[in-house]
């Protein structure tokens, strides 16, 4: 049995490797070349088989199936392990290109690096291929391929849409891309065999994490009848400190508050959807300036400011610029430079001549990339071609939204035509003159016209007060650290409290959980407004994942201080963390429509699984810290050792379980957009490493090193790096298809 624990430590630290090496070798070299010379190699397809027969010999030596539960749960383990060999071995996978009218019945198939083509049983005839839009807008909606099946004399209508996938004779087709000739590109799936044996394996596998919880004799109803009454949780954490710009106290001229505010409410025309007026001039003022409010002024008053006096705010220092070289270069000490600095004496942009100098892999050209991109913000809104706001229908009642400058249909009536031309400096000449009563009539004239010309493609009202009241809600960064400040002021109370043998003192424990209620509630309302605004569950990005993984601590802190009173701390610290890298992200990201493979509920299902799970691991890390200081603190205190480690074995059980489930519910997303349910994404693979790494101290008595307190408290520190790596490392570095750009 000891030989087996040692064989078995080294087959699954030497796929861990691997699979962490492939991730590296796939970011310089390519996802093709990482899956024909790792992924897809002999030799790691013997690592897995190594690791399922000494799996086998692990239940059969410990008698697995007295225990059905832990038998089901290793069984669909190699299931899922017998699936992906089967897909390796029997399944295709490849690509096709329909023209209209023509039939088709062959697909390319490419396999490590080598193209060949196999024949349907069928064809395929394109009948056409149109792109459904959003209402009011040119944003791809969804792609649409109307085709026919001939097989043999039968002859069958079909439709293939993103999501909606066309399975014939144990072959799939998925939408997967189009060309401006009106060719439909699809993806074929044939594994006739591998997916029935995959899908067997996740089924057992979801049965078997829920029995787990509910086995008589099971090690995790053994810990709750343990742990239950006792209080244990208790961690310390870095302070970071974060200061705000100074600002000066003399301010541009903007529109008042009101004037500004009926300015919002119009619509435009921004990255492919109509929104409110209102969202635009946030993130344009926070692409600026790094926050969506300056000197006090509210966004819609600093896009007042540079769209109608320009000339006192161009001497504005707001333009936050990062890289020492950029500000050398436009000779500017602090972190702020003015739109004047950006030319030189003659007028000349200092940028261009570096810009076009630095090759495309050079490091610093992403700083000076973001800094020309502030600068040709306000070129964009000074030229007229920034706000398309005058929507015009065609004959086909297909509308387009203009600028005040872009060319016109010859075929606008004269009466519109002025309107269009002339709207904005209209504006600007009631504002410069403070008729601010006459200027708010005309915001509320141009949205009416909006209304009428847009063939009531704006968006509903609900939706348009939603966007509107969820901008207003955009916070700073101080919301973070005033979190992270209390929770290490309950830490320091915990801390002096369990010294002397006492609990929390009452007044912080109801600061603390009025603190975390509040906080509760305004995620949950940031979340439902997104939702409402964008028309689909906000789980698409990196914004909307870390305010629902901070949701999700939020809410299992509320109902873990119940039972464990130092929950509060570690909520309070984990969520002022996340929130901080929230807002160190930038702004809010704008509500935008989602790209169509995205609308799944699967997604919504997948992110909120693996969220919550993020949050069970950062609660055992953290509760691992509070062990490794007790120990520094009281070496003797042995049984507080103990029970810390049987509180983070409650929280593993049920974050292993969701990780496991929203891995595979994933694949199941994946198979469904895609036709393959594993393509050895950087993400997905890191995800596995996670799964592997923290269902180690779940197997005790295979690894017997996890039944002391210390070293399990050490691993379960270290091991949330493979989670930093997994959401952060593969955003930030490695790349892939879920890498958020």
């Amino acid at each position: 049995m000891k030989n087996l624990r040692h064989i078995l430590s080294a087959l699954l630290l030497a796929l861990i490797v691997t699979m962490a090496a492939g991730t590296v070798v796939e970011m310089g070299h390519g996802n093709e070349y990482a899956l024909s010379h790792v992924y897809g190699s002999w030799w790691f397809v013997t690592l897995w088989a190594l690791l399922a027969a000494g799996l086998v010999v692990m239940m059969v030596t410990r008698k697995s199936w007295q225990r059905p539960v832990i038998c089901a749960l290793h069984s669909s383990v190699l299931l899922i392990l017998l699936g992906a060999l089967l897909t390796m071995l029997t399944g295709q996978h490849g690509e096709m290109t329909l023209s209209p009218g023509k039939a088709v019945n062959q697909f390319s198939v490419e396999k490590h690096g080598d193209a060949r083509e196999a024949e349907l049983p069928f064809s395929l005839t394109l009948d056409r291929f149109e792109v459904e839009t959003y209402p009011g807008t040119h944003t791809p909606m969804d792609f649409v391929s109307y085709l026919q099946i001939t097989d043999g004399s039968e002859v069958t209508d079909a439709k293939i849409s993103m999501n909606n996938i066309l399975k014939y004779r144990h072959y799939r087709f998925y939408q997967s891309d189009y060309d401006e000739e009106g060719n439909s590109v699809l993806s074929v799936a044939h594994d006739p065999w591998g997916v029935g044996v995959t899908y067997a394996g996740y089924l057992l596998l979801f049965v078997a994490l829920i029995g787990l919880f509910f086995e008589r004799n099971g090690e995790f109803r053994q810990l709750l009848q343990k742990t239950a009454g006792k209080a244990a949780i208790l961690l310390a954490f870095i302070s970071l400190a974060a200061t705000l710009p100074a600002q000066a106290a003399d301010k541009p001229s903007v529109l008042p508050r009101e004037s500004a505010d009926k300015m919002g409410q119009m619509y435009v025309m921004y990255k492919g959807r109509v929104c409110p007026l209102q969202t635009l001039a946030k993130d344009f003022t926070t692409k600026i300036y790094g926050s969506a409010r300056y000197k006090g002024y509210t966004p819609e008053q600093v896009f007042s400011g540079w769209l109608f006096y320009f000339d006192e705010w161009k001497d504005e220092p707001m333009f936050k610029i990062k890289g020492d070289e950029v500000r050398k270069e436009l000779g500017i000490s602090g972190k702020y430079a003015r739109f004047t600095d950006f030319r030189n004496d003659y007028g000349d942009y200092k940028l261009e001549k570096i810009l076009a100098s630095l090759p495309m892999g050079d490091p610093k050209r992403k700083s000076f990339r973001a800094a020309d991109e502030k600068y040709q913000l306000i070129e964009m809104l000074c030229n007229g071609q920034f706000l398309k706001m005058f929507p015009h229908p065609d004959s086909a009642q297909n509308v387009t939204w203009y600028s005040q400058n872009d060319p016109l249909p010859q075929s606008i009536p004269d009466d519109e035509y002025l309107f269009i031309r002339k709207q904005l400096s209209l504006c600007q000449e009631y504002a410069l003159t403070s008729n601010y009563h006459e200027l708010g009539n005309l915001f509320e004239k141009t949205k009416v016209y909006q209304e009428k010309y847009s063939l009531g493609q704006v968006q509903p009202k609900a939706q348009f007060r939603a966007e509107r009241l969820y901008n207003r809600l955009s916070v700073g960064r101080w919301l973070a650290m005033v979190t992270i400040t209390l929770g290490l002021l309950s830490f320091a109370a915990a801390l002096i409290c369990l010294g002397k043998g006492r609990k929390l003192h009452k007044p912080v424990r109801i600061i603390a959980t009025i603190w975390v209620s509040l906080l509760c509630l305004f995620l949950a309302v940031v979340f439902i407004l997104r939702w409402i605004a964008g028309g689909h569950v906000p789980m698409a990005g990196s914004f909307d994942s870390m305010n629902l993984l901070a949701l999700s601590i939020s809410v299992i802190t509320l109902i873990m201080m119940r039972k464990y009173e130092m929950a509060l701390p570690s909520g309070l610290l984990m969520i002022g963390f996340v929130l901080l890298v929230q807002m160190m992200g930038g702004s809010n990201p704008p509500v935008t429509h989602l790209m169509p493979v995205l609308s799944s509920p699967l997604l919504s299902l997948h992110v909120t699984v693996i969220m919550i799970a993020y949050a069970l691991l950062f609660f055992v890390m953290l509760n691992g810290l509070s062990a490794v200081i007790v120990r520094i603190a009281q070496p003797s205190n042995t049984q507080y050792l103990e029970r810390l480690r049987d509180i983070s074995m409650i929280l593993l059980y049920p974050a292993v379980a969701l990780l496991a489930a929203g891995i595979f519910i994933g694949a199941v997303w994946a198979n469904i957009s895609w036709g393959n349910y594993w393509s050895w994404d950087p993400k997905e693979v890191w995800a596995l490493i996670t799964l592997l790494i923290y269902a180690a101290p779940l197997h005790k008595a295979v690894w017997k090193s996890f039944e002391k307190p210390m070293f399990f408290h050490l691993y379960c520190i270290l091991a949330l790096l493979s989670v930093l790596i997994t959401y952060f490392g593969v955003n930030l570095l490695l790349g892939g298809m879920h890498s958020y750009a």
